[in-house]
């Protein structure tokens, strides 16, 4: 066993390396990702290593990133882009959304797009306009892509090439709050394969469902409610599209109760797909509602609002009690 202790930018890191290192066909994509080893220096050191044939510093138009992208795979490539941040990728949205996304089924699988696109996503950085959206609603709604975000380094390190070994589309969607806090990696062993949830801390009396760093907010909010006497069941979805559902059914039909949170608005989001489903599959199980903890249904505030915005521990606590309280 090989254990290391890193922050979730770097496992990333050392996972594209990897995947570079285990095929001559991966190339990376993206504004300033080279030399400068892009804004997080997630791709710190590969320009160096690999060389600028296989790690490419682009112009700053997205569109013609993703479009160069795919074809690059049609050739045999796997090209993993780098969207510098989650509100750029709206000008690779047609490229992404119309193109990659269908170009398989219109072959009749025939052609395999494996593209890789990286989004740094999330609040909680105190950032600007466009540079904290969690916007993955926008690519679960799209058939053809698959669609995951890790919550800790260990699977960043595993995920991220399990993503580009894949032979479909992959939105890679990392969270930008967690890029730092370091956690163990065993980069010799993964232990699951990338469209599976896990229950991440054992409960008996709530289930809690989220996904990329609100992981780890509902967490923080276990550890509170355990010294008031409540056990809640925290489950990392990890896998936005497709959703192993298994795991949360599982729990909930144990626990009667479910509150779900994401950094995202709740409008026609994942949590509105989770509730919907759980409720559909579970409904006789289930002792109350299924709670949403979102953020509001505004654009992104400026950041000295951000706190207000996004869900934190007491929100969730809130829901939690709701749930109990029927």
């Amino acid at each position: 066993m090989a254990i290391e202790n890193l922050p979730l930018g770097k496992a990333i890191n050392l996972g594209l390396r990897q995947a570079m290192l285990n095929d001559p066909k991966v190339i990376l994509m993206g504004e300033d990702i080279g030399t400068l080893g892009g804004v997080f220096r997630v791709t710190e050191g590969l320009k160096q290593e690999f060389g600028a044939d296989r790690v490419l510093d682009t112009p700053l138009a997205e569109s013609g990133i993703v479009g160069t992208a795919i074809g690059l795979a049609m050739r045999g490539y796997r090209p993993v882009v780098e969207i510098q941040f989650n509100g750029f990728v709206y000008p690779a949205f047609d490229q992404i959304t119309s193109q990659l996304a269908k170009l398989t089924n219109r072959h009749e699988g025939a052609m395999q797009f494996p593209v890789v696109i990286r989004i740094p996503y999330g609040g909680h950085i105190g950032a600007v306009e466009h540079h904290q959206e969690s916007n993955e609603a926008y690519f679960l709604h799209t058939a053809g892509l698959r669609v995951v975000s890790p919550s800790n380094p260990h699977d960043a390190y595993w995920m991220i090439q399990e993503a580009i070994a894949s032979n479909d589309p992959v939105i890679f969607f990392e969270p930008m709050s967690r890029y730092w806090p370091k956690a163990d990696v065993d980069t010799s062993a993964s232990n699951f394969p990338l469209h599976a949830s896990r229950v991440v801390r054992p409960g008996n009396d709530v289930t809690v469902v989220g996904h990329g760093a609100m992981v780890s907010v509902l967490l923080q909010a276990a550890e509170v409610a355990a010294t008031e006497g409540m056990s809640l069941e925290v489950i990392d979805v990890r896998s936005l599209s497709p959703i192993d559902y298994a795991p949360i059914l599982e729990s909930v039909r144990k626990t009667g109760r479910c509150v779900i949170a994401q950094e995202a608005p709740g409008n026609v989001s994942l949590a509105s797909e989770l509730a919907a489903t759980i409720t559909e599959k579970a409904f006789y199980s289930l002792e109350a509602p299924v709670l949403r903890v979102a953020g509001f249904d505004t654009p992104f505030p400026p950041a000295k609002l951000e706190a207000i915005y996004l869900p934190d521990s007491d929100r969730v606590l809130d829901a939690v009690d709701r749930v109990l309280s029927y």
